[in-house]
Parts: structure tokens; sequence; C-alpha cells
């Protein structure tokens, strides 16, 4: 009798030795408690991410052992899980702080450390110094260029643009050089110019202030209109890809670095023609992301 009593207790105990508390008090909600339906819904979004991570970590490698093209198309795999994961979060109703700093993680190895070392054994045959500069200035670029998107998230931002252009989109410069181009012969190298331009000229990009476009709305298209706009895109962009991969990952690259430039020459004349929603909303100034936050409770004090 008493060991029949005893049985339930120890479940009892086991079960609140793994249980997880939260530090603000919220209540927490196990994944064991989930559904298994509810439970894919809510770590589908993750799955991509973890691909995206994959990918570009498997891009290394490669990228030192001289297969500089796998190392470009595994980069762009990771674009497409990059861009997979936001869109089926959005879908599915599972965005999170978790995912967002996940993603940021992923697409620092995808787009921050990959490019970097695909632009520094390209180089490095006659450049071994400049390599390694440009190679870690690409990669402290793009580790700022996130670190500040997640501090200065704004739920009523503008998400018809980025401030500073976006890792996925900067990598994308990097990875359709090196598709258009052959990996150059050990005692020849490519000019410095094109490799400076291709590792520094994005890298800057990334951390300035430019807004460059989402196209959220090709991604998550709500109507029909736009569904159909989506469809042709992307029909046009496979068909390009089939045929002519390089030149349509140059064309596609290069046309997203100008779009930026030209929406700002062109944004006087926009505003005239097709009103203000046609350009991008003026920025209000924040703080520094260097400055600490500042608790209005210690004032109170």
């Amino acid at each position: 009798m008493t060991e029949d009593i005893a049985r339930p207790r120890r479940r009892l105990l086991r079960r609140r030795r793994f249980r997880i508390a939260s530090h603000s008090g919220a209540e927490v909600v196990s994944l064991r408690q989930l559904p298994a339906r509810e439970r894919l819904r809510v770590t589908a979004p993750s799955l991509f991410t973890a691909a995206n991570m994959a990918c570009g970590f498997s891009a290394v490698p490669l990228a030192f052992n001289h297969h500089p093209h796998w190392a470009a198309a595994l980069m762009t795999v990771a674009i497409f899980m990059d861009i997979a994961d936001g869109a089926v979060a959005r879908l599915v109703g599972a965005t999170s702080p978790f995912g967002v700093q996940l993603d940021s993680l992923a697409d620092l190895i995808s787009f921050g450390l990959a490019p970097a070392v695909l632009v520094y054994t390209w180089v490095l045959p006659e450049w071994p110094a400049i390599a390694w500069v440009a190679a870690y200035f690409w990669l402290a670029c793009a580790a700022f260029r996130l670190a500040r998107f997640n501090f200065t998230i704004d739920p009523h931002a503008d998400k018809r643009y980025f401030v500073g252009m976006p890792s996925p989109g900067a990598a994308a410069v990097v990875i359709a050089t090196v598709f258009a181009l052959d990996l150059p012969k050990e005692g020849v190298g490519p000019s410095i110019v094109l490799p400076a331009v291709i590792s520094v000229v994005p890298a800057l990009l990334m951390v300035s202030t430019v807004r460059f476009r989402s196209f959220r709305n090709l991604i998550n298209p709500q109507t029909q209109q736009a569904r159909v706009i989506t469809a042709v895109i992307a029909i046009c962009f496979v068909g390009g890809l089939v045929l002519e991969p390089a030149a349509t990952m140059l064309v596609v690259a290069y046309t997203y670095v100008l779009t930026a430039p030209v929406g700002m020459l062109t944004a006087p004349l926009r505003r005239r023609m097709f009103g203000p929603e046609s350009v991008a909303p003026p920025r209000q100034r924040q703080q520094s992301v260097f400055l600490p936050l500042h608790d209005d409770s210690e004032d109170a004090d």
C-alpha cells in the first residue's frame, strides 16, 4: 500500500525537477506540453534557420579547400533558407524574440563569416595581408549590422525598408561575382580593385543608414495581384538560374545594390507623381547603439 502511494509521489517529484521557470514571472509552456501539430508550428521557422546556418558553415571548409563555386552555391541556398524562415514565421504566427536572435546568429555565420572566408581565399594568392583585412572588415561590418538590427527593432517602423543593406543582399554581391569569375591562378591573381570593391562597398552599405527595400510584399503577397507578380518574378528568376546562373545572379545582386542610390535620386520625382507613400518616410533620430539604455526607474529613486 505504501509502495503504491510512493510511486505517484516519485513521478510528481521527477516532473517538478524539470519545471521551467521564468525570471520575469511570466507563464512558461514547455514544448512537451503542446500537441505535435502545434509543436511543429512553433519550431518550423527555427528548422529553416538551422538549415541556413548549416549551409553557411559548410561553405567555409569548401572555400578553404579551393571550391569557391560550391561554397557560393551553398551560400545561395542559405539566402533562400533565410527568406523562408521569416516568411514561415509570419505565415504561421510563430515570430518570437528567440527566433530573431537565432536568425541573427545564423546570418552572422552564413552572410558574415562565409563571405569573409570566400573573399579571403579568393584574394590570398597574391595579397595575403589585404585579404585578411578585407575579410575581417566584412565580418565586423556584418556583426555590427546584425547587432544594430536587433537593438533598433521598432514594431511601428515602415517594414518596406531596411536601414542599411541587409547581410544576405551584401553576401549576394560576393556570391554573384564568384559565380561569374573563375578562381584566379596562383601567381596571376585578380586585380586588387575588384576584390576591394566587392568586399568593402557592400560592407560599408551594411553599416550605413541608407534605405534598402525589403520587398516583403513580394515574399508575403497579400492580394491576388501581388501573388501573380510574385509568381511571375519567381518563374523568371528560376528560369534565369537554369539558363544563365552567373548572369542572373549578377543582375539580381548588383541591381539590388543600385536600388538604394536610384531610390534616393528619384525620391522627389516619385513623391510628386505618386504621393508620399511611394518614398521612404523620414527617419527618426535614435539613441546611439553604443550608449547604455536609459532606465527611467533610476530617476524615480
